[in-house]
């Protein structure tokens, strides 16, 4: 495939102008016939299509009552039950904006986020509100505060406010080039910034990957690790299985493997989507089941690229393929994947219909030619419109089209694209590249290696090398002979100068909510040292 195809993407002309997505994901399920059928499943219990649609109704009063006015924002912050979704879709159908956030924050993203959305209210779970308690007097634009559970610390209650609230079908008039939701993005060092989406990304997403690729129905079950808050987990728990009429099994919970073990076998789930660092997890929990208990059709992994020998595993021991794909919160979902029946472990698979992409050298030239590295760009119709109230950034990753990845990649002889790194994790070594993904590959095919993380260190010259971060199934094994092993399969496996200098074994590695590892933070300890 032409890494720059002359042909500009498709615009979403089958979407009419006038467009509100979530009167449209609510009502195409109401006449087709599924007012009785499961769309969420959470620990309090099921609720039908009908009944989300009647909590999504009463949420858009209750934003009225308030005087929450189209296009101002509300701040979602809820762990992931049926709460999530009628907020969500409350605020879009009312034509306010949504913006979910991070459940696992620090308070001082939450001060940020505040006062940098401008929310005039905040929704929050009562599990999550301390971390709000001593911000809300700070934020100049909040008046309002919802609370999800039992105790709403003398605000208001969310039950009660759906309890008393009318059911009358309300819709804002929108357009399919409104402002819907932001997403703020998580794992990178600086500020969050807020990624601003329109109605129409959201059905985009499902049109271009998830009818096409996974072929989701009414009669699959999906659950995904990743939770609502992140873009990969919004389209895998909400827009996905919504769009078709299928259920959705919602855990509030951190998805631990013997929880989610739980959920595949209890509700027979049949889409499953998780992080590569949650797959390995799973493959090395005594409370994975072996294979015969599940009833798993499609495996989806994203969030970081997917190390050929984790795929191949699971693939031995449940006879299914992890589609590993790439996606960002400013693409909305995947547009770069391995397809059923077409999966090349060890890469990202090639571009989706309606999104191109091409690889930029250092030098901000296209590349023409396989096998070179370059930064991956992509162009299609979910990109986001812009990052809120950040111009500087906003001109730097939105290029016109091209929406920058920030991502290393070759396109091999295949057309396959490999991943090799961020654009600032890569390291050069003795003035070669070298990808840290790679070297982390080979630590982790190591039957004993549960995780690694591979950066950049200084030597007693300055000069950078390769340090690995590893995290044992066995913590007992780590030792410098261990270490010794380690490097000598490295050597044995990778151009010499790849190896890693040093291996320090830690209990874990720092990472996101969504199970990203986040480097810049071991990086960060080479830069105090």
């Amino acid at each position: 495939m032409s890494l720059a195809p002359p042909s500009p993407p498709p615009r979403p002309s089958a979407i009419p102008r006038d467009y509100n997505f979530a009167a449209d994901i609510l009502q195409r399920n109401l006449d087709a016939g599924r007012g009785d059928k499961p769309a969420f499943i959470d620990p309090r219990g099921t609720y039908s299509y009908a009944e989300l649609a009647r909590r999504v109704e009463r949420f858009g009063h209750v934003l009225r009552s308030l005087g929450i006015r189209r296009e101002e924002r509300i701040l979602i912050c809820l762990t992931d039950t049926v709460d999530w979704p009628t907020a969500f879709l409350g605020a879009i159908k009312a034509g306010v904006v949504a913006v979910p956030v991070n459940t696992l924050m620090t308070e001082d993203d939450y001060r940020f986020m505040l006062k940098d959305s401008r929310a005039r209210l905040l929704v929050v779970s009562e599990a999550l509100y301390s971390k709000f308690r001593d911000v809300i007097g700070e934020a100049d634009a909040l008046e309002h505060v919802i609370v999800s559970g039992d105790d709403a610390h003398a605000h208001l209650s969310l039950d009660e406010l759906l309890a008393g609230a009318k059911t009358e079908a309300m819709t804002a008039s929108t357009t399919r080039d409104d402002i819907c939701f932001w997403l703020y993005t998580s794992g990178s060092t600086g500020k969050p910034k807020g990624a601003v989406h329109s109605h129409a990304d959201l059905r985009l997403t499902d049109e271009l990957y998830a009818g096409p690729i996974l072929g989701i129905t009414e009669s699959d079950i999906c659950y995904s690790v990743a939770k609502l808050f992140f873009a990969y987990g919004l389209g895998n728990a909400l827009t996905f299985p919504m769009s078709a009429g299928a259920t959705t099994v919602l855990l509030p919970q951190r998805p631990m493997p013997d929880l989610v073990a739980e959920i595949l076998i209890k509700y027979q789930v049949t889409v499953f989507y998780a992080v590569p660092t949650f797959y390995a997890a799973f493959l090395a929990s005594p409370a994975a089941p072996q294979g015969a208990e599940l009833k798993l059709r499609a495996c989806v992994s994203a969030g970081e690229a997917l190390p050929a020998d984790i795929g191949r595993r699971w693939s031995e021991r449940y006879g299914i393929d992890i589609l590993d794909g790439l996606g960002s919160t400013e693409m909305l979902h995947i547009f770069l994947s391995n397809r059923p029946g077409d999966v090349k472990y060890g890469t990202t698979g090639k571009p989706l219909p309606g999104y191109d992409v091409r690889l930029v050298d250092d030098n901000g030239e296209v590349i023409k030619k396989r096998g070179e590295m370059g930064e991956l760009q992509v162009r299609g119709p979910t990109s986001a419109i812009m990052y809120w109230n950040n111009r500087e950034q906003s001109r730097s990753t939105f290029l016109g089209e091209w929406t920058r990845s920030g991502d290393k990649y070759f396109e091999d002889d295949d057309g396959y694209f490999v991943y090799c790194g961020r654009r600032d994790d890569m390291l050069k070594v003795s003035g070669m590249y070298v990808s840290p993904f790679e070297v982390e590959g080979v630590l982790q095919a190591h039957p004993d290696v549960l995780e690694a993380a591979v950066v950049g260190w200084p030597d007693t010259d300055r000069l950078i090398k390769p340090k690995a971060f590893v995290v044992l199934k066995v913590p007992d094994k780590a030792g410098d002979d261990f270490v010794q092993k380690l490097q000598d399969e490295c050597r044995h496996k990778l151009a010499v100068y790849k190896y890693p200098r040093w291996i320090e074994f830690r209990s874990e590695l720092p990472k996101t909510a969504t199970g990203k590892i986040q480097r810049f933070k071991l990086r960060a300890e080479a830069d105090a040292g």
